[in-house]
């Protein structure tokens, strides 16, 4: 078993930033790829951002590249989402998730074994 808490989620105008972290406890964390995922209002959960499990490859949805950084410190357990220039469009519930089998890459949302609860990230215009 694997629990995973985000946090970091907030209210912040357009342009503005926040850093995501999300926690794990349970199953080595350095054994699993991870990823962040969003979900607005009436839209299907997206894959934002993945990370393999020795930090060095990593994958963008075109919305975010260049402005949102996927980072993980396996000595802390821990995997962040740095974003930054924020626009009201990255308005969602984000969510991070761990996947410990497989060789797609980058991993498909149905793949992933364990997800946090989510933190919200709301972004004014």
């Amino acid at each position: 078993q694997v629990q995973l808490v985000d946090s970091g989620g907030g209210l912040v105008q357009a342009g503005g930033s926040l850093r995501l972290s999300c926690a794990a406890s349970g199953r080595t964390f350095s054994s699993s790829a991870m990823g962040w995922f969003r979900q607005a209002p009436g839209k299907e959960r997206e894959s934002v951002a993945a990370i393999n499990r020795s930090g060095s490859s990593t994958y963008y949805t075109d919305s975010v590249k260049g402005r949102f950084t996927i980072s993980r410190d396996n000595a802390k357990n821990t995997v962040y989402l740095q974003m930054n220039s924020l626009k009201p469009e990255d308005t969602a519930v984000y969510y991070c998730a761990a996947v410990f089998r497989g060789s797609t890459w980058p991993p498909p949302l149905m793949s992933y074994d364990y997800w946090g609860q989510g933190t919200q990230v709301t972004v004014s215009s």
